[in-house]
């Protein structure tokens, strides 16, 4: 069983209230918009973690996190990238992403915006955790915590709500 923090747009700054969240996690997922690479180095020093890196990361971010991550975990595919748009209003770039890996689970952020959403047409499940961070026009600092079960089952998603700080 792998449980999974999801995590996007921390913009440099890595919420003191996510590290309870992190410690119960088996990976950490990091969907860009990093910010300065000390939040990814926090983080891996607690939990093993996979990202990718976001529009407004810096030379030595995008040296250490790629454009997108393709992987699987227990028999399911994922796809992490940071912009996508969601479905039946993806980018380009991201619909040939999907059609071309064909993903179980999609991750993306860049909106600020949680969504967590089946897409029947390309069969998948699409995720954006929101922002975890505190810069930008989002109230709450949100996250997701997700199962994948040695099945592949998709199991106790949870969303993490921060109220946010100013």
């Amino acid at each position: 069983m792998a449980k999974i923090l999801i995590l996007s747009d921390t913009h440099s700054y890595l919420d003191p209230r996510l590290e309870k969240h992190i410690k119960a996690a088996n990976q950490v997922w990091h969907a860009g918009d990093i910010g300065e690479i000390k939040v990814m180095d926090d983080i891996e020093a607690i939990k093993p973690l996979i990202a990718v890196h976001g529009n407004i990361d810096d030379h030595i971010v995008k040296a250490e996190y790629p454009l997108n991550q393709v992987f699987s975990v227990n028999g399911r595919k994922v796809v992490i990238t940071h912009i996508a748009g969601y479905p039946s209003r993806y980018k380009p770039r991201a619909l040939e992403l999907i059609r071309q890996e064909r993903p179980d689970l999609f991750i993306c952020g860049h909106s600020h915006i949680l969504k967590i959403m089946f897409d029947k047409k390309l069969n998948h499940l699409h995720i954006n955790p929101g922002a975890a961070g505190k810069r930008g026009n989002h109230i709450v600092q949100t996250a997701i915590q997700l199962t994948i079960t040695k099945q592949g089952e998709f199991k106790d998603l949870q969303i993490i709500e921060l109220e946010k700080m100013l």
